[in-house]
Parts: C-alpha cells; structure tokens; sequence
C-alpha cells in the first residue's frame, strides 16, 4: 500500500480528517503507515470509509500503534478480550460512552488512542462527537494556565463501575453489554490537569469529566466549580467535530488530547460497532 495513494482531507476545522486511498485490511508499507501516523498526530482523529475488517485485521492494524488494551469492567469478545463489542439494542436505554470524557483516565496508563469500526448504524442519529484538548487548552488565561500547571486530577471509576452504581448511576441492566461492577472501581489515581503530548510536545488541557472526580487534596464539592468551567470550555462547540456514521467505517483518535461523547438519540434502534483501545503511557 504506497503512501502516494493516501489522501487525507480535513473534516472539520477544529479537529478530525478523512483518509482515503488505503485498504486496512492489508498490511501497510512504512510509506503508508508514516502518513497515517502523521495524519493522527496532525488531526487527532481520522475516518478510513469503505473499509472491510475481520476482528485480526482491526486489531492489527490498532497493534501498528502499540499494544492492545483490555477493558478491565467490560467484556470483550470471549475469543479476543480486547476487542469490545459496542452494542445497544433496540430495547437498550443506555449506551456505551454517552457522556463527554477520554478513555478509561481512570488507569495508571490510559490508552494511547482507540478504533471504532462501524458493523451496524441506525438510519439517523448516533453520531459522535470529539473535542480538542490542545485547543481548550490555548483558550486559557495565562494566568488560568498557571493556576493549573501543578494542579493532579483525581481520576476514578466509580460512578460507572463501582459497585453501588448497578440500576443507578451506572450502566445496570440498561445495557446489553457485559459490565462487572466492583469495589476497587472506587480508586483513584492522579494525573496533571496540564500534560504534554509525549510525541508532539504540546500542552493539553487534560481532563475526563467522566472520570475526574476532584482535584487532589481538595473535596469533590471544593473542586466541582472549577471542573464544570473546565468541561464547559473543553466542549464548546468551536473545539469540537461531529461525525456521521456510515457502515464499515473505521474511527481512530488520540485519546491523549481529545475527549469523545456518542450520542443516544437513537432509541428502538440497534447500533453494534468494535472498539480496539491502544495502550499508552503514564500522563506527565
């Protein structure tokens, strides 16, 4: 697969591009595979149209950016855990990821980045959104910067996985998936609200409103007023792109410098899709 092939087109213009010219499905040459990782780093998350997958070549291709990511509440395929099955059903009322946040910041190491391959799509509606963190981030006062520069997040799974939350606040049985709903969902785990992107070494405003809970040595009451002018200026809408699904599309987005939300508005419906999440590093 040449590099002279892949065209890339910016989707929106605060983040987001289309990439065409290139079959997933084969193995890249490193012409090919160097304008993609490029692409990645440049637009934060690419669609690849058109693309015909098995589970292997989703994940192979996911493996080019390092290693595969098993879900550590959520079933994946019983023949390869690390592929999640992201399904709602036409009697589901909640839906996998239907709130702004980055994947799984309640880990020591969050993922690198994900893929989402389209298998199913209702006729109008789930579309997901993703957010540019390296923009909320230039939106800042300086000396909003400053104040947050040595400030640690405090990042948690509770309020989806802990093991109160089944028929409440979390998933229950509102959801076809498998989620296990445990105690040591209630841990947590600091990252800096201001990280630097280990590969382009830009700034990011790096928050996950649906896992960072408070600041460290600060209550969740203390810190709730900062937190919900940090979410409401990470998804203004000018910081954001808004994609429409089409059957055998593939996603990929840096998970280290945007926020995603999928949107349920598409009840009696049914939506199945794959996810492979990459690992990654611990934030600095």
């Amino acid at each position: 697969m040449s590099a002279a092939k892949v065209e890339v087109k910016r989707y929106s213009p605060a983040l987001g591009a289309v990439v065409t010219g290139v079959d997933l499905a084969k193995p890249l040459d490193a012409e090919a595979w160097d304008a993609i990782h490029s692409a990645f780093l440049k637009h934060l998350v690419l669609f690849f149209p058109d693309q015909h997958l098995t589970r292997e070549q989703q994940c192979a291709f996911a493996s080019r950016f390092g290693t595969l990511n098993v879900h550590p509440y959520v079933a994946g395929m019983a023949d390869k855990p690390e592929v999640l099955e992201v399904l709602k059903n036409p009697k589901d009322e909640a839906n996998f990821g239907g709130a702004w946040h980055a994947d799984l910041t309640f880990l020591e190491a969050p993922p690198l980045g994900s893929t989402l391959y389209a298998l199913e799509v209702p006729e109008v509606g789930g579309d997901t959104l993703w957010s540019n963190l390296y923009l909320a981030y230039e939106r800042l006062s300086d000396g909003m910067k400053e104040m947050l520069r040595p400030l640690t997040g405090m990042h948690s799974a509770v309020m989806l996985y802990g093991s109160n939350t089944v028929g409440g606040t979390g998933f229950g049985n509102k959801m076809s998936m498998q989620v296990d709903h445990r105690d040591e969902a209630a841990a947590e785990v600091g990252h800096p609200v201001i990280r630097t992107h280990p590969e382009t070494g830009r700034p990011i405003l790096a928050i996950s409103p649906d896992y960072m809970r408070r600041f460290k040595n600060m209550t969740e009451q203390e810190s709730r007023p900062l937190l919900k002018f940090l979410k409401e200026l990470a998804t203004r809408e000018e910081l954001t792109c808004r994609f429409r699904w089409a059957k055998d599309t593939l996603a990929l987005w840096d998970n280290r410098c945007t926020l995603h939300y999928a949107l349920n508005d598409y009840p009696g419906e049914r939506r199945r899709m794959m996810r492979v999440a990459i690992n990654g590093d611990r934030p600095r």
